[in-house]
């Protein structure tokens, strides 16, 4: 299901999600439970990509957003990347967004909260 087969077989492959072991990940996470800012988070984000080529996609519901359920995050799906990996970051980051509201509220902020065009 991970397509690391796939990988080991392509010899132009980018191969830094293999680095993230079952220990990594839970290292991982456990960094996710402890960011305390939106900067943390991108930092985070630009990290996931830059060591591992992962791309995490945090995005706003098209209706409202009422609790962090509003939320869309993902990891854009790649070979290398285990189905429970997409599962588990995404949900440690709503882990995150429940315990740091100010976190999420600077998501809305950066993402134009009223939509582009539109003012008060």
């Amino acid at each position: 299901m991970c397509g690391r087969d796939i990988l080991s077989l392509d010899p132009a492959a980018d191969l830094r999600v293999l680095r993230l072991t079952k220990d990594e990940e839970k290292k991982l996470i456990a960094h996710i439970d402890n960011i305390s800012s939106h900067a943390g988070l991108t930092h985070l984000a630009a990290l996931l990509q830059a060591q591992l080529g992962i791309a995490l996609r945090i995005t706003r519901s098209a209706r409202e957003v009422r609790t962090v359920r509003g939320f869309t995050i993902e990891l854009i799906e790649r070979p290398g990347l285990c189905r429970k990996t997409r599962v588990a970051l995404p949900a440690a980051i709503r882990r995150c967004l429940d315990r740091k509201p100010e976190i999420a509220f600077a998501i809305l902020d950066e993402q134009d909260l009223l939509g582009p065009g539109q003012a008060l």
